[in-house]
């Protein structure tokens, strides 16, 4: 008897242990189950927090990008009033470029009531804006601003091109306006340009500078020069010491000189090889 209570005894503490192992088991699956779950959710909070974390940066970049172009910067494509003219020989298009022009345009509004008299009889239609490269006296690089007609614009693009390439000198090209559309004023600072509606000196006839048809070039070095009523006219009046054509000068134009060949090369007449009068400075077609 005593043998059987022994052998149930044993099998009791079987059982239980096991029941205890299972338990126990069971535990050790839920607590890694839970370790799991807990990695998994570290997991998605570190992959939201990155998200979030991209997403404010991507948009600080936005804010920087939006930040480095001024609000009140002009579109160059959509300024009113103005469009790019198309050229086929001009190698430098952002440099050497042309722009057609209304009334409702800022470049317009800088020539009203100048240049652009109140009585032009040249249509708007017909000029057009250049900006050109020009190298000055100082030897640098210089921004430069034409008005012309535009049946000579392509022309002149490509002139001031190949000027700017060869090192040619060209002290200043203002607007005219920027003297007030004084032609004298202009001269006397060695500005070259262009168009300014006016009448040839001493005539009443309407000049190729007041169609745009005419360019000057250096003109303090390259004086007109017109005897009238015995009396020897000189423009810019202070381009005195330049007259005598024989005397060695920097930036005189003769027809070895760079500019004469390549505006003579365009189909340009020089108004230095004129009769009644001399305009060295002078190139119009």
């Amino acid at each position: 008897m005593k043998k059987y209570v022994g052998i149930l005894l044993c099998i009791s503490m079987l059982v239980t242990l096991g029941a205890c192992g299972k338990a126990a088991a069971q535990h050790t699956d839920e607590s890694a189950d839970e370790r799991v779950s807990s990695q998994a959710a570290i997991k998605v909070d570190n992959t939201e927090a990155k998200h979030q974390k991209a997403k404010k940066q991507s948009k600080n970049i936005e804010s920087t990008e939006k930040a480095d172009v001024p609000a009140d910067e002009p579109n160059n494509d959509n300024t009113t009033g103005e469009s790019k003219m198309t050229t086929t020989n001009v190698k430098d298009t952002e440099n050497f470029y042309g722009i057609e022009f209304t009334a409702d345009s800022d470049i317009f509004a800088r020539i009203k009531g100048k240049s652009y008299k109140d009585d032009c009889t040249v249509p708007l239609e017909d000029l057009r804006y250049l900006h050109v490269l020009h190298v000055g006296f100082d030897g640098q690089p210089h921004e430069g601003e034409i008005i012309c007609n535009k049946a000579i614009a392509e022309d002149l693009l490509e002139i001031f091109e190949q000027l700017y390439e060869a090192g040619y000198q060209i002290e200043k090209i203002k607007l005219v306006d920027e003297y007030n559309a004084e032609d004298e004023a202009s001269m006397a600072d060695n500005n070259s340009s262009c168009f300014n509606f006016r009448f040839i000196s001493h005539t009443t006839k309407i000049s190729n500078h007041g169609k745009g048809m005419a360019i000057d070039i250096n003109p303090l070095y390259n004086p007109y020069i017109k005897t009238v009523n015995g009396n020897l006219n000189i423009e810019p009046a202070n381009s005195t010491p330049y007259v005598d054509r024989t005397a060695d000068f920097p930036h005189k134009i003769n027809e070895t000189d760079l500019a004469y060949q390549l505006f003579t090369a365009h189909g340009f007449s020089w108004g230095g090889a004129w009769n009644s009068s001399k305009d060295y400075q002078h190139f119009e077609k």
